[in-house]
């Protein structure tokens, strides 16, 4: 999910959710600083895919150097990508994209070929045989959050500072003409049908749905004060919304485009099991990771991960979460059927959003 301001805006952010966690209060900011003070700059988040994330599991084919264990690539602030083996927890060599600064969401083509970067005002291609960058392809300022279509063919960044979601074709890797959305798009995913994308904003409570077969932006969906990373079950039944400002994540009934009863927890990136069982909520003020039962959209157990996490990546096996601990320069694997976390990962600065390919 980013733009070059926001290395200043994120210690901001960790105070203001030092603020939160000791009395509670409700932040309520103009648009422009909401776009800017949210948790997770952009990230996946969110993917998720959200963004937000970008956050984002797919099976294909796996990276170089790597035999049938999936890869994990964290997009860092700074300006860096770094590749995960999966089988060993073991970092490799960074990949450079971007300018180098501010922040950066992730996403993967469904056959695991390419990976998406984006931050700051453009998306970068990344040959995953290769792991080498391509060249960045023009999006709108303060690219947030980025998701690829099912069928590979699209993929959808979301700019915040101009309230747009712009299409790309991945045959090319053209641009589109831009789609208009809410007020500081921060969290975007698509259904696993490929029917519907949708776009968190976080600066006017709502939830935009693109229908990707025109286009085209339907009724705008309220959810709260600063909907922040989405992330679709597996049957695409349900859409989760984390928000920035209230403790809640709403579900969203996707036959119906309407919001469900929220769920009374705060977080930031968030990923659904395989299953389509669990939800994965990263919690950035506390160091912890929480889980949500889709069956009863209640919260369960809590897991430390450390630093301040943020994104969220389940391998497509189901048997991992990778989680990105922003300021901590970590990401933590969980095993989800003990739910215990393992040895922090080493990567870059301030690790924003993750997508896993292979497996």
């Amino acid at each position: 999910m980013l733009s070059t301001t926001r290395t200043a805006t994120r210690a901001g952010d960790v105070v203001r959710f030092k603020a939160e966690m000791t009395c509670g209060a409700l932040l309520v900011r103009a648009a422009a600083t909401l776009r800017r003070g949210r948790p997770r700059d952009g990230l996946v988040a969110v993917a998720v895919l959200a963004a937000a994330g970008a956050v984002v599991a797919v099976p294909g084919a796996a990276a170089a150097g790597t035999s049938t264990a999936p890869t994990a690539y964290v997009a860092n602030q700074g300006g860096t990508v770094t590749p995960i083996n999966t089988a060993t927890n073991t970092a490799g060599t960074p990949i450079k994209v971007g300018s180098g600064t501010g922040t950066a969401v992730i996403a993967a083509t469904p056959n695991g070929a390419t990976v998406y970067v984006a931050g700051g005002d453009t998306l970068t291609p990344i040959n995953t045989a290769t792991d080498t960058a391509g060249t960045p392809i023009k999006v709108g300022s303060d690219a947030d959050a980025v998701v690829v279509t099912p069928n590979g063919a699209t993929a959808y960044v979301a700019s915040a500072d101009n309230g747009t979601v712009t299409p790309i074709n991945t045959a090319t890797n053209t641009a589109g003409t831009p789609i208009k959305v809410g007020i500081a798009p921060d969290g975007i995913a698509v259904t696993p049908n490929g029917a519907t994308v949708y776009v968190a904003n976080g600066g006017n409570g709502t939830v935009t749905p693109i229908s990707t077969a025109t286009n085209t932006a339907g009724t705008p969906i309220n959810v709260g004060a600063g909907p922040f990373a989405i992330a679709v079950t597996p049957n695409g039944a349900t859409a989760y919304v984390t928000d920035q400002y209230k403790p809640q994540v709403t579900p969203i009934n996707v036959a119906t485009n309407t919001a469900d009863t929220p769920i009374p927890i705060k977080g930031a990136g968030l990923a659904v099991t395989p299953n389509g069982a669990t939800v994965y909520l990263a919690r950035y003020g506390l160091g912890t990771v929480t889980l949500i039962s889709t069956a009863t959209n209640t919260t369960g157990a809590s897991i430390k991960t450390g630093g301040t996490p943020e994104a969220i990546a389940i391998t497509p096996n189901g048997a991992t979460a990778y989680v990105a601990n922003y300021g901590a320069d970590t990401v933590t694997p969980i095993n989800t059927a003990t739910n215990t976390p393992s040895t922090p990962i080493p990567v870059g600065v301030n690790p924003d959003a993750i997508a896993i390919v292979g497996g």
